[in-house]
């Protein structure tokens, strides 16, 4: 599933989901730029170490995707976008009455609308060559729900339906749109949060791991980040030309109850 000669463009990539995305991309021999809010030397570090693990041309390039401008200027600074991976997301968790507005509003603007944004920047590129790949990574909220997540579910519900309407405007141009919905995935932030659930539940790594943090993965096992880049370059590979509008659920079958 070669991508040699393809430029990807992956947002919210310096750890996670998008981090994994930008690395199975640029060892399928994709040129890859990686993107956060930061601008720090361990970023452009970071895009070196990936360009000389793989052997092709990985940048960093700073851009807040709450931003509408800077989500646009994110794509006409990369210089090319064949591949466009919408990954940027935040989360907070309140009951609908106590959520507030502030981060309702970043939740939006950053999950959902930073998507919108980069994608009406990079498809008039897309279809004067007639080639394009656009994977937005939702979430199995984009399918089902939780209390105390409104915002993260109604823009991933959101993502989902964009990405529908944007296959249905770029079918048969050779651009496909599809969305991933991830279960829980094993990154950074979540490692993070396992020893702060052992002390609230008083249970041990495992026990913590499949009893709470995974009671909704029928699988009980985290799903990897390179897992999900894997899915990506597969819905950018020739076989997965005919695969448009459509979500892919790496959930370990939540989604399936």
């Amino acid at each position: 599933m070669s991508l040699k000669g393809r430029t990807a463009i992956v947002t919210g990539s310096n750890s996670g989901i998008g981090l994994g995305a930008a690395e199975e991309l640029a060892r399928a021999g994709a040129d890859v730029v990686i993107n956060s809010i930061t601008d720090r030397p361990e970023d452009h570090a970071l895009a070196e170490k990936l360009a000389a693990a793989h052997g092709v041309s990985v940048r960093y390039l700073q851009a807040d995707m709450s931003k509408p401008d800077e989500c646009r200027a994110l794509i006409e600074r990369a210089g090319g976008c064949d591949i466009l991976v919408n990954n940027a997301g935040i989360q907070h968790v309140a009951a609908i009455e106590a959520f507030p507005t502030e981060k309702w509003d970043a939740i939006l603007a950053i999950n959902l609308s930073s998507a919108f944004h980069t994608t009406a920047a990079a498809l008039p590129g897309m279809r004067e060559k007639g080639w394009g790949r656009i994977v937005n990574i939702a979430s199995a909220h984009g399918l089902t729900a939780s209390p105390y997540k409104s915002a993260y579910v109604a823009a991933k519900h959101g993502l989902v339906g964009f990405t529908k309407v944007t296959a249905l405007e770029t079918a048969g141009q050779g651009v496909t749109c599809n969305a991933i919905c991830p279960g829980y995935v094993l990154t950074p932030l979540v490692e993070a949060q396992i020893p702060d659930q052992m002390k609230a539940h008083g249970m041990d790594r495992e026990t913590v791991i499949r009893e709470v943090m995974l009671d909704r993965q029928p699988s009980k096992q985290f799903a990897t980040t390179s897992q999900m880049g894997g899915t990506v370059v597969f819905l950018c590979s020739a076989h997965a030309d005919q695969i448009t509008g459509t979500t892919i659920s790496v959930d370990g079958g939540w989604t399936a109850l």
